[in-house]
C-alpha cells in the first residue's frame, strides 16, 4: 500500500493526442516503417482512454479532499492508495457511536471504474460485520447511491460518510443479508449482542458478550472452525445445539 499522497504531487497524466506513424515506407523519399505521416495528421487515442483519464484526474481530486477532511482529522474515515494507478483503493470507517459497532474499524476495498464519476465505485466490507445491508459472507453492500442512486456529484468522502451512516441506520426490508435482517426485526436484542461480538473479533471493538463468548469457546474446543462456529451462531439464535447441527453438515 502507498503512503497517502505518495505520488499526489508528481506530474499528472495527460493524454494528449499523437501523431500518426506509418507502418510501411513508401518510395522516393516518402516517410520510412515508424515515421511520421507526411499529412501530419494527429489522432485521438480513443474515448476508452479519455474515459479513464477523468476518472484519475477526479480521484486525485477527491483523496486530496478526504485526506484534508474533518472527517479524517477526528479519525472517522481514512483513504489509502493500493496502487499509483488510482483504480484500488483501501477505505477504513469508524463504527458509529451508540450502535453495536462502536470502538471498531472497518476496512473497505473500493475500486474505480474508467467510466468513474459517471458509474459509481465499486465497494465491499473487508472487515467481517453482522449488518442487514452487509453479507455476512462475502462483504457486498446494498447501499442505493452504490446502485441507482448514484450521481456523478458524489465523491469518495460521500460513499464513506455514507457507509458510515448505513451502521447507524440499518434498512432491513430491503437486506443484503437476509438472515442477519430476520434476527434484526425478530430478535434486536440478540441482533445488538451479535453485531457487538462480530465487532470485537473483527474490528477490534472492545465490549462483547461474555455468554456468547462461552459459547463460542467451547464449540472451538470440539474442534470446529472459530469463524465458522461465530458464523453458526450467529445464524442460530445462539443455540448451540441447532448450530452444532450446522457445523456437522457442513
Amino acid at each position: 500500500m502507498l503512503a497517502a499522497g505518495a505520488i499526489l504531487d508528481g506530474p499528472e497524466t495527460d493524454y494528449r493526442p499523437t501523431r500518426r506513424r506509418s507502418s510501411n515506407g513508401s518510395g522516393g523519399g516518402g516517410a520510412g516503417p515508424g515515421s511520421e505521416e507526411a499529412t501530419g495528421a494527429w489522432v485521438w487515442a480513443g474515448p476508452a482512454v479519455e474515459m479513464a483519464n477523468i476518472a484519475v484526474q477526479r480521484i486525485k481530486r477527491e483523496f486530496k479532499e478526504v485526506l484534508k477532511s474533518e472527517e479524517t482529522s477526528k479519525n472517522q474515515i481514512k483513504v489509502d492508495l493500493v496502487d499509483e494507478n488510482f483504480t484500488e483503493l483501501r477505505g477504513e470507517i469508524a463504527g458509529p457511536p451508540d450502535t453495536p459497532y462502536e470502538g471498531g474499524r472497518y476496512q473497505l476495498e473500493i475500486k474505480i471504474p474508467e467510466t468513474y464519476p459517471f458509474n459509481p465505485p465499486k465497494v465491499r466490507f473487508i472487515t467481517k460485520i453482522w449488518h442487514p445491508n452487509i453479507s455476512s459472507v462475502t462483504g457486498a453492500i446494498c447501499l442505493d447511491i452504490l446502485k441507482d442512486q448514484w450521481a456523478a456529484a458524489m465523491t469518495l468522502r460521500t460513499v464513506l460518510l455514507s457507509l458510515q451512516a448505513l451502521l447507524a441506520a440499518a434498512e432491513p426490508d430491503d437486506p443484503q443479508d437476509a438472515v442477519v435482517a430476520n434476527q434484526y426485526k425478530q430478535n434486536p436484542e440478540m441482533f445488538k449482542q451479535t453485531a457487538r461480538l462480530w465487532a470485537h473479533v473483527y474490528a477490534g471493538a472492545p465490549v462483547s458478550s461474555p455468554e456468547y463468548t462461552k459459547k463460542i469457546e467451547n464449540l472451538c474446543a470440539m474442534g470446529f472452525d472459530r469463524n465458522a462456529v461465530i458464523v453458526a451462531l450467529s445464524s442460530k439464535s445462539w443455540d448451540v445445539e441447532t448450530a452444532t447441527e450446522l457445523l456437522l453438515s457442513n
